[in-house]
């Protein structure tokens, strides 16, 4: 595949940030000109670090490859586990599979779970911003109308994202992605019985409407290691008139420490590759976006 060959552009940089999240481990360099595999580096010696919380072994990591009884099926459906890339076929080296993005600077698995590809999903829920007449309102410079998503603030960096999360082994993309935003953005775990009924109806009409796959496959993610990275399905979930977000009150949960809606713009600052799937969105929505690509197309 093609995307082996070397990281696009702005594609693979948080993937080499160092300290890794939540340690002090520092990875090994790697210049922009040395992140493609194909590119011959003989001296390159990266750092090897997983987790305490997954060498623990919890139900959703791997154990190391060194264990004996330990024969993971990469490139395919393994058991309950996908095991398959978004992106295609990827490379085993040495018994452990390889970035097909390039070189991090970090091998052994991070924060991750799983040796290769770990899948997540991302509902990006979205509603016209409206003033209090209930018209939309529209960008002063762009003239198009402001398009808002719910966004969560992690727990565990403090930045701003899309409420999505892991795809539990056997679990179908759908159910994940509506189970995370429940969790995340509507505080469904702490919920009474009656009130998760009410919260799952409601979730239905929004989930099973029509939708739009934003992006699927390999994110730039900063736990992505040499062997192990993260792969997302982003999907866009749009209440045109806003009608059934009305009737669900965002709490923060789970792994959310605040929740709210934002109105977007390219003005985002937001974690891992969320902004790049925003942006997809607005643009399929023909919604605002940037004050100065509409400026330029202006001619001003």
């Amino acid at each position: 595949m093609s995307s082996s060959n070397g990281a696009k552009e702005n594609s693979h940089n948080k993937a080499r940030t160092s300290p890794y999240p939540g340690s002090k481990v520092q990875r090994s360099q790697v210049p922009n000109e040395k992140v493609g595999w194909f590119v011959e580096w003989q001296d390159y010696n990266p750092v090897e670090y997983t987790a305490v919380s997954v060498l623990a072994g919890p139900r959703w990591a791997d154990p190391q490859i060194s264990e004996s009884n330990f024969f993971p099926k990469f490139n395919e459906k393994d058991g309950h586990v996908e095991r398959k890339s978004q992106n295609g076929l990827y490379e085993i080296e040495n018994g452990r599979p390889r970035n097909p993005a390039g070189r991090t600077g970090l091998i052994g698995r991070g924060l991750l779970g799983r040796w290769g590809p770990n899948h997540a999903a991302d509902p990006i829920i979205t509603r016209w911003k409206r003033d209090r007449s209930g018209n939309k309102i529209t960008h002063p410079v762009s003239g198009k109308n402001i398009l808002q998503f719910v966004a969560i603030k992690r727990k565990d960096c403090g930045e701003w994202a899309i409420p999505g999360g892991m795809v539990d082994p056997g679990e179908k993309i759908s159910a994940t992605l509506k189970r995370e935003f429940g969790e995340e953005a509507l505080n469904s775990l702490q919920k009474s019985s009656a009130e998760k009924r009410e919260l799952e109806e409601q979730l239905h009409k929004l989930f099973s409407q029509e939708h739009l796959v934003i992006y699927k496959g390999y994110v730039d993610d900063p736990r992505n290691t040499d062997n192990a990275w993260m792969e997302t399905e982003a999907v866009n979930y749009h209440d045109e008139t806003g009608e059934i977000m009305d009737n669900l009150t965002l709490e923060a949960g789970d792994d959310a420490g605040k929740v709210k809606w934002v109105d977007i713009s390219d003005q985002l600052q937001l974690y891992a590759s969320h902004s790049q799937f925003i942006k997809l969105v607005a643009e399929k929505r023909d919604a605002h976006w940037s004050e100065n690509s509409d400026a330029e197309c202006r001619g001003l």
